[in-house]
């Protein structure tokens, strides 16, 4: 079974987001695989060493991207693909992400894609159902379990405080939700290994797409980072003192009544 896992390059969860002229600061930033697409790169671990096959991990982005990819290989994907689009990444949106993701993978043999279900940077979970849109086939998102039997799938995923299961057929992508398993530390000697597993580098001229073919569809306006939060205000005194004097804050102040 062939599996591409998806995976984003995005800033550590603990990093402090620092905002200079509209854009974000990268300087001394650290990044890490987005959590999410760790847990598509662990599915796709355990279900190709269950049924056979290969796992390609699968970037688009910054040079810089190449460490992330070197964790999916330590992990133990047995391939990765960087699909360069360095110059371009200030006008890309999941449309264009998307569009090239499925471009490439159009010509691939791929039996299951798996992704994550949101990225902690973006949170639009977009880009898998995209992909899945343009290349024909299934999806189902937010898993938290998944059983292959030949061309058989078997899925259960989150439904807003509930479960669903769905049968379905290969090829199919899903995104990965939080449950779905627990991904593995890279070991040493799989950090090693990965030094020596193939990562191929390509631009998107080597997928024959004209600028006009990944044009994006949305335009970021602003980027600005939430209001510092007020202290929170203590009401001291008799109980219908205190009630008598947040009706008046709420009203007064907050203007919600």
């Amino acid at each position: 079974m062939n599996i591409v896992a998806l995976v984003k390059r995005t800033f550590d969860t603990e990093e402090k987001i620092v905002i200079n002229d509209g854009q974000i600061n990268e300087d001394g930033a650290e990044f890490i695989i987005n959590p999410y697409d760790e847990y598509a790169v662990e599915e796709a671990i355990v279900l190709r060493d269950e049924h056979g096959g290969e796992v390609t991990a699968l970037s688009i982005g910054s040079e810089e991207a190449e460490k992330q990819l070197r964790t999916a290989l330590a992990m133990g994907a047995d391939k990765a693909v960087l699909i360069d689009t360095e110059d371009d990444l200030d006008v890309m949106d999941e449309f264009t992400i998307a569009k090239i993701i499925a471009t490439y993978l159009k010509d691939q043999e791929v039996d299951l894609i798996i992704a994550g279900n949101v990225a902690v940077d973006g949170g639009s979970g977009q880009v898998g159902p995209r992909v899945a849109e343009m290349l024909g086939i299934n999806c189902i998102t937010t898993i938290t379990d998944i059983k292959v039997d030949g061309d058989d799938v078997t899925i259960v995923r989150d439904v807003e405080g509930d479960t669903e299961t769905i049968e379905t057929k290969l090829p199919l992508l899903v995104t990965a939700q939080q449950g779905l398993n627990e991904p593995r530390y890279p070991s040493l000697p799989g950090i090693m290994k990965a030094k020596k597993k193939p990562l191929e580098e390509l631009e998107l001229d080597d997928l024959d797409l004209d600028e006009d073919d990944v044009e994006a569809k949305t335009e970021t306006v602003e980027v600005f980072l939430p209001p510092a939060k007020e202290a929170g205000k203590i009401l001291e005194g008799e109980v219908a003192d205190q009630v008598s004097e947040l009706v008046s804050l709420l009203k007064n102040e907050a203007k919600v009544l």
